[in-house]
């Protein structure tokens, strides 16, 4: 099963509380947060992956 990375927004203005991102088999495998950008406010500074 392809890889997920669930992820939350720390930036207090942003009203994201977590987005859940589905990977396919393609994805290189050094693929992380620091690669995508919050998809509410656009701030990939702030983005910070949710380990459970």
């Amino acid at each position: 099963m392809p890889a997920t990375l669930e992820v939350r927004c720390t930036n207090s203005a942003c009203e994201l509380d977590m987005a859940e991102l589905h990977y396919t088999y393609d994805m290189p495998d050094d693929v992380g947060v620091q690669d995508f950008t919050c998809p509410y406010c656009g701030s990939g500074e702030e983005l910070e992956e949710i380990v459970v």
